[in-house]
């Protein structure tokens, strides 16, 4: 670990996003598990509030383009929204259907938004969003996942662990949105959602998590080639966290909020190191 501070409040499932040098959270549950509308700067330096999205939201994925952030779907206390949000300018568009739980992933010129959950169950679409272009669907994923860590490695994105809404999933996939094709290139050592992740240096470094419905938040650090999906440990966390979102920034990582082993949300920034 090489940082750590507060944020104004504990969150868990924020979405990040990379505008310039800035790490922007966005919404998330507080520690009543009520979504929250704040916009957060989390990094570089102390975190502080920036601005208030249209509404509350959970759950949601989130990315920058050209020095625009978008939100896009997030759970809602009327449920899930399909919703596209650009920040500063409200509701731009929509997905195909309502979803939460879903990752929103820059590669290129473009964002992926990965799996999902509609309220009855779990997507497997990677939608391609450009501003200004009708959204495309770009490779299914070998099942509906949700929950799963997310992350671009060059020109493809990888995705790892999450949930397809009975049990955790283990498998770690590589997205080629070129070539619309996604496949399993490894496993993780136990089946993981509720788990986060950002690359590194040719490093997918995933942390925390939990298993089935009812297992306890993890403190394990991974590790997975991109190349390879070979995974090796690669630490732990100061404390057990599920929940949690993480981003590459800077050549560190940034990980933000989560729940704790005993429940709690976390209102610390975390910066890590590979090692």
């Amino acid at each position: 670990m090489v940082a750590s501070r507060r944020l104004p409040a504990g969150v868990q499932l924020p979405a990040l996003a990379l505008r310039g040098r800035e790490v922007l959270a966005l919404g998330g549950l507080d520690a009543a598990d009520a979504s929250v509308a704040g916009v957060v700067r989390v990094a570089p330096g102390s975190a502080r509030s920036l601005a208030t999205l249209p509404q509350a939201v959970h759950d949601a994925g989130a990315a920058a383009l050209g020095g625009r952030v978008y939100l896009f779907g997030g759970g809602t206390a009327a449920g899930p929204t399909g919703d596209i949000v650009e920040l500063g300018h409200g509701a731009i568009g929509h997905l195909p259907e309502p979803s939460s739980d879903l990752e929103a992933v820059r590669v290129g010129s473009r964002i992926l938004v990965i799996g999902g959950y509609t309220g009855v169950q779990p997507l497997a679409s990677v939608l391609a969003f450009t501003p200004g272009r009708p959204l495309r669907r770009v490779a299914t994923l070998p099942y509906g996942v949700r929950y799963a860590a997310a992350a671009a490695a060059g020109k493809a994105v990888l995705v790892a662990g999450g949930t397809d809404g009975a049990h955790a999933r283990d498998e770690i996939v590589r997205v080629d949105p070129a070539a619309h094709r996604a496949r399993r290139i490894g496993r993780l050592p136990a089946p993981l959602s509720h788990l986060t992740g950002a690359v590194l240096g040719g490093t997918l470094f995933l942390f925390g998590g939990r298993g089935d419905q009812g297992a306890q938040a993890r403190r394990g650090i991974w590790a997975v080639d991109v190349r390879t999906g070979r995974v090796r440990p690669a630490g732990r966390l100061p404390v057990a966290l599920s929940d949690a979102s993480a981003i590459a920034a800077g050549g560190r990582i940034v990980l933000v909020g989560g729940r704790t082993a005993s429940g709690r949300v976390s209102d610390r920034v975390w910066e890590l190191a590979a090692r």
